[in-house]
């Protein structure tokens, strides 16, 4: 494929401008390679939200696996270079750092610390990095390595010029046994060392292990180049990996090759006749599709990958992955990664299935092992949406064997793992109110869940299972209230939830009220369509959710949570962006055949709600699922229901875009029209055939092609019979 230079409209900082109570992405600037295993961002203070750009002290460079600040880190510790007096708690070292004189992409961090007139370079690969150091010349050279909570262990080699330790820092989701283990090397001797722990310093102490334990070592030279490695295995490992990522290989020649190996990953789309803005933000929610979820494997001295698993404790050969919620992941990243990255994703998917066989099940939020959070089992998702578009080189008996459980055992009280109420969403068809929180979205969770695991059935041959979880996947009806309009509380003896209140967040849904959680059933539009009384009065439910004020009662939590802000921040309605669930809604015009509606909402939120810019979300980004969809849409088409090979076409941002797929073939689309004002499409072809229908297949793209929009200032909308409307289970019978 043509190479051009991307790289250079990615932006780190996107996203990071959020507070506890706001978020604006919640993300880090990470400093990284593609799905790494350890990535690395400045510190500016010490929580969950560690770096902020409007800070102005540096503590240190991070190695960091945080996925989410809701989540939190694992493995972590920090580095930082000192010159002159010793001072080793990350608030008395602290340095002022200039953002004039900081330099944050993707392949590359620098910044200047004037405390102590020294420049921090940074260089990363997948489990390891280069730093360079460079310090003045008439003070003492020192550089300290820190741990955060939990009990670490440090011990220096002055002969050896290195300095290993683990540090057991985490946030949940790991068993007995768990570290992280570094191996750093110096290229200078060590003229000196020493160990802290809490505000205790041990001047000369070569080894400690304790609570909160660091080191540090004095250097002799002005530059000072450190090699540092870490493994979930062992020492050995990190040094394994370190001999094997690094060498001796010099610290530009490292960042120019993790540089080319992002110009790869985002040459694999070119855009046309986009503005600096718009290449900004589309290049810089590319980087950010390809973050997570994050490579746990490593290899060993034989070049076999091997792992430590986070669900059972013990070494096992083949991949991992982790840190990914798939409640919101599911939803973009997966089906992104299906078209532009397939030779990732059969690790990954191989990789999921892998966590799924050593912890028994499915993960809901992985991180590093299984995490309480949020409903449903979307891995089911992944594993359908992959299969279906052709990723099939995995142990897909084996995940489905997962998938089967998750649909017929009872998972464990917590919610770590399995569907809280599938004993009586089976037997009843619903997951009762009056016993289980979140009932009405769980019930449209688990529908789509179903309808997923029918499709691995189906693909495999289980005609009984598929007819079983077929069947299942129309429970989403039986929440539906037509008295009121709107999915609700539905309770054990067959009664409605009272009191119905349309604008009270929680009860019967998660994150949201029924006017963002009653549009759950991607699987079945047109069934959905049918519960609202037909297309015409779907649309008029649509109009009045995009047209209501960002109203809101806090329900039954029990203050105003950050996702409700972010809705009324936004201003669009009832449809909140900052949040997961709408995702898919403004395609529900198409479906209901009004798709100049979807592409008139589709190019606002596109040009209102993003940039590359620190404040450039409407809401949490979660692992890459706001920036996939940023790239759908901005292409024209978007992945309405994952685990079916179709997408629903919207109206391009570009005049012209093209995909670099892997298997050497190019798709092409093409909106020559295009402009602020022409966000309509008056007709759409496909290799220079009109396309009669409203949607087009994973093959259509993957075969390679042009697709051509024709764009007018007009809204059009096609008379589409139900054959050439989006697909829908309805429509299967």
């Amino acid at each position: 494929m043509p190479q051009r230079d991307l790289i250079k409209y990615v932006n780190p900082e996107q996203g990071t401008a959020s507070v506890h109570r706001f978020s604006n992405g919640n993300t880090l600037p990470l400093v990284t390679r593609p799905f790494s295993m350890t990535s690395w961002a400045p510190q500016t203070e010490e929580s969950r939200r560690f770096y902020h750009p409007d800070a102005r002290q540096f503590e240190g460079m991070r190695a960091t696996r945080q996925p989410s600040p809701w989540i939190g880190d694992y493995g972590h510790f920090t580095i930082m270079p000192q010159s002159g007096r010793l001072f080793t708690s990350d608030g008395r070292r602290a340095s002022i750092f200039r953002r004039d004189q900081t330099e944050i992409r993707p392949n590359y961090f620098r910044t200047y610390l004037g405390r102590y007139q020294t420049t921090l370079e940074m260089t990363p690969t997948e489990r390891c990095a280069i730093f360079r150091f460079s310090f003045p010349q008439d003070q003492t050279s020192r550089v300290i390595i820190d741990s955060f909570e939990g009990e670490s262990h440090i011990q220096i080699h002055p002969n050896q010029q290195t300095l290993t330790g683990y540090t057991r820092s985490n946030s949940g989701g790991v068993p007995e046994g768990f570290a992280c283990y570094f191996y750093a090397r110096f290229d200078r001797p060590i003229a000196g060392c020493g160990t802290f722990q809490s505000k205790e310093t041990h001047e000369g102490e070569q080894q400690r292990t304790g609570e909160r334990v660091g080191g540090y070592v004095e250097l002799d030279g002005a530059t000072v180049n450190m090699r540092i490695g870490t493994s979930f295995i062992s020492i050995e490992q990190a040094k394994q990996n370190l001999e094997s990522e690094l060498g001796n290989r010099p610290f530009d020649v490292i960042r120019l090759e993790t540089e080319r190996l992002w110009q790869e990953m985002l040459n694999r789309v070119h855009i046309e006749d986009a503005t600096e803005t718009q290449n900004k933000t589309f290049y810089t929610s590319l980087y950010r599709s390809v973050l997570f979820p994050r490579f746990w494997h490593e290899y060993d001295q034989d070049n076999k990958q091997i792992h430590f698993s986070p669900y059972d404790g013990q070494i096992h050969p083949g991949p991992l992955v982790t840190d990914n919620g798939f409640w919101d992941t599911h939803r973009t990243v997966y089906s992104l990664l299906s078209i532009l990255y397939p030779e990732h994703l059969t690790t990954i998917m191989q990789g999921w299935t892998n966590a799924s066989k050593e912890g028994g099940w499915t993960p809901k939020w992985s991180s590093p092992g299984y995490r309480a959070c949020m409903i449903g089992t979307h891995l089911d998702a992944v594993f359908a949406d992959a299969y279906v578009k052709g990723i099939c080189d995995f142990d897909i008996e084996s995940a489905y064997q997962a998938m089967y459980k998750n649909a017929t055992e009872v998972g464990d009280e917590a919610g770590n793992y399995g569907r809280r109420g599938i004993e009586e969403f089976d037997e009843l068809g619903y997951v009762p109110a009056d016993k289980i929180d979140h009932a009405a979205s769980r019930t449209q969770d688990f529908a789509y869940n179903d309808y997923c695991v029918a499709q691995i059935a189906k693909a495999l041959g289980k005609q009984d299972d598929y007819e079983r979880f077929i069947k299942r996947a129309s429970y989403y009806r039986n929440t539906f209230d037509p008295n009121v309009d709107f999915m609700r509380g539905r309770n054990t003896d067959d009664s409605w939830q009272d009191p119905f209140n349309e604008f009270a967040w929680g009860g019967a849904f998660i994150e949201g009220s029924a006017w963002q959680c009653g549009w759950a059933v991607p699987h079945d539009p047109a069934g959905l369509i049918e519960r609202f009384g037909g297309k015409e009065k779907t649309v008029q439910k649509l109009n009045q959710m995009m047209s209501l004020p960002p109203i809101f009662d806090v329900g039954t939590y029990p203050t105003e949570i950050h996702e409700m802000t972010e809705m009324a921040a936004v201003d669009f309605g009832q449809y909140a962006h900052s949040n997961q669930p709408v995702h898919h809604v403004l395609y529900l015009y198409a479906c209901a055949g009004k798709p100049s509606k979807t592409q008139y909402w589709v190019r606002r939120v596109l040009n209102e709600l993003y940039s590359s810019d620190p404040d450039g979300f409407a809401g949490d980004e979660d692992n890459g699922e706001m920036s996939a969809w940023y790239i759908f849409n901005a292409l024209g088409f978007y992945p309405f229901c994952p685990g079916h090979p179709s997408y629903i076409l919207g109206s391009p941002l570009f005049k012209s875009a093209t995909l670099f797929l892997a298997n050497d073939k190019t798709f092409t689309i093409n909106a020559p029209e295009n402009s602020a004002d022409n966000v309509y499409a008056q007709n759409i072809q496909l290799n220079n055939q009109t396309l009669n229908r409203a949607d087009i297949t994973q093959e259509n793209i993957t075969t390679g092609g042009i697709l051509s929009f024709t764009m007018t200032n007009k809204p059009h909308d096609p008379n589409w019979s139900d054959e050439e409307l989006p697909y829908s289970l309805s429509h299967e019978k």
